[in-house]
């Protein structure tokens, strides 16, 4: 059974799949206009199938969902708007593990929106560990999963709470606390409870 089978079993989803995208922001070094336009037409596809709200999966491409949010009337969602936001809620001091850069700096930044629009004060730890993402693609996964939990252990000591800039490390949640003695954040399952709760509103017609 997926997340999405266990918290919203009555919605139907529609897919909308580019596995070019990550791929091709991580070679550009972030955003470029025609991975946003890619994004928004996207964006325009899922409300014109009848979506009624949309999820967007990957962490690299926030900037993009800033701008599609403009151009449909159906809210958009970010895989890191309820994790980010519930960090700034319980934390001053945020570290935030990745391994790509071009996640890491929309992470960052999305961290830094939630506070503003709570009136909050944050400090930030980056923790990045691109090696690890070396690892993991020539199939060391140990390799991997070793080199984040040293960069998670090496910012424990300054931060409150570890948020995971990438889904593809919720498996690693559970270790990271272990080893850091820290509250850990993963995005997945939160995203998908905040996704719930905008389609249930707009099932009552309230605002999302």
């Amino acid at each position: 059974m997926t997340l999405f089978d266990e918290i919203m079993p009555d919605v139907r989803l529609i897919n909308i799949l580019d596995d070019s995208l990550l791929a091709d922001c991580v070679s550009a070094g972030g955003m470029t206009p025609s991975i946003t336009q890619r994004l928004c037409d996207y964006a325009r596809s899922a409300q014109e199938a009848g979506a009624d709200a949309a999820l967007s999966l990957c962490s690299s491409v926030g900037p993009a969902i800033d701008i599609a949010r403009r151009l449909v009337e159906m809210p958009i969602l970010k895989i890191d708007d309820a994790h980010t936001e519930k960090a700034v809620k319980g934390a001053e001091r945020i570290g935030v593990l990745a391994t790509v850069a071009t996640t890491l700096r929309p992470t960052v930044d999305l961290i830094r929106e939630k506070a503003e629009e709570q009136g909050r004060k944050v400090e930030i730890r980056e923790g990045l560990a691109p090696s690890a993402l070396e690892a993991l693609m020539s199939g060391d996964r140990a390799r991997h999963d070793e080199m984040l939990i040293e960069k998670a252990k090496e910012i424990a000591g300054s931060v409150d709470v570890i948020l995971l800039a990438q889904a593809s490390m919720t498996r690693l949640e559970g270790k990271v606390a272990h080893e850091t003695g820290l509250p850990v954040l993963s995005s997945p399952r939160p995203a998908i409870e905040y996704a719930k709760k905008v389609l249930d509103r707009l099932s009552v017609g309230a605002p999302a």
